[in-house]
């Protein structure tokens, strides 16, 4: 399936608006290759209607000591009992690697972990490369690269542009080499 054609969404938590920030400049620039897609707030979605989408986008920002935003850790327990294996899911999350340099981004490692039993199909990998932290829950491949796109608004906010547009191109190409 080509992404034209897919069911897009994001689904986001936030407190600070952050999050939600992201997720408005995620769309723009899907717009911009003349995607449309979906965006919701997670404490406003049921997440059964995971179901009717192709491509799954999560945004989750980490609180403080590696804490979960609250709304998605109300949905711990329906998030591990879904069905993604026809899913694609990509992750994307905020946190401080300088303030939280030990728990930086743990909450999108949080959500990967809660997803991995539901057999979906993860993109959008992305290099610890040009971070500088001490540790992380999203780390994975012997801590070369995250489960998800790592964004901090507190400490590399020129950064975040730039990143959001190849990570997008990343995702867009892994998605269509999958389908």
């Amino acid at each position: 399936m080509i992404l034209q054609q897919a069911k897009i969404v994001i689904f986001y938590g936030t407190d600070t608006g952050n999050t939600q920030e992201v997720a408005e400049k995620i769309a723009a620039y899907f717009l911009e290759i003349h995607i449309k897609i979906d965006i919701h707030n997670i404490i406003d979605a049921d997440i059964h209607t995971f179901y009717q989408y192709d491509l799954l986008i999560f945004g989750i920002p980490t609180w403080d000591f590696g804490g979960i935003q609250e709304d998605w850790e109300e949905l711990e327990d329906e998030l591990s009992e879904l069905d993604l294996s026809q899913s694609k899911v990509a992750i994307y999350g905020l946190g401080d690697q300088f303030g939280y340099g030990d728990f930086f981004i743990d909450a999108v490692g949080w959500l990967y972990e809660k997803l991995l039993p539901t057999g979906a199909n993860f993109i959008g990998k992305w290099p610890t490369l040009g971070y500088e932290f001490d540790a992380s829950r999203a780390c994975i491949e012997n801590d070369q690269e995250f489960c998800g796109l790592a964004l901090d608004e507190d400490q590399q906010f020129d950064l975040s542009d730039i990143r959001i547009q190849q990570w997008i191109s990343k995702i867009t190409n892994e998605f269509e080499s999958i389908s």
